[in-house]
């Protein structure tokens, strides 16, 4: 499992307003690069962003399922980017004087995906997970201003 962490500059729920719009989605997850549909409940578990991973024209359509929601403090998603197979993502969120520590966990469940040692998923993962942080934070330092 890849593990990144920020301090992002704004509060817990500004962090969380940008995870619970799933038409932000494709702004700050690397890789996702349109938005679909959003079901009506997002971020509520069950409910799903149908979006597009990829580059015009080769664009793949799949989807992303929360799988649990505690409001401000806690997301796990099921995430699919065939043909790489399917992850496992949680963000959990702490106070930290009125800024948010964030933790973004990630796995491969299955596919292709899974089959590749943990030494070298790692530090792909954690250089993507960097960006999908960096991205995020900046989504939510802006709701600030």
């Amino acid at each position: 499992m890849s593990e990144n962490d920020c301090l992002v500059r704004a509060s817990v729920a500004d962090v969380f307003a940008v995870l619970g719009d799933g038409w932000s989605y494709a702004a700050w997850v690397v890789g996702a690069s349109r938005i679909r549909e959003v079901e009506a409940g997002w971020p509520e578990a069950g409910r799903r962003i149908h979006h597009s991973v990829g580059a015009w024209p080769l664009l793949l359509d799949d989807r992303t399922t929360a799988e649990e929601y505690e409001p401000l403090r806690f997301l796990r998603l099921k995430v699919r980017a065939w043909p790489t197979g399917e992850g496992q993502v949680e963000f959990e969120a702490t106070d930290q004087a009125g800024q948010c520590h964030l933790v973004m966990r990630e796995k491969a469940l299955n596919g292709p995906a899974a089959l590749i040692p943990e030494a070298v998923a790692d530090p792909i993962l954690h250089a993507r997970n960097d960006e999908t942080l960096r991205r995020l934070a900046l989504l939510a330092e802006g709701r600030r201003r």
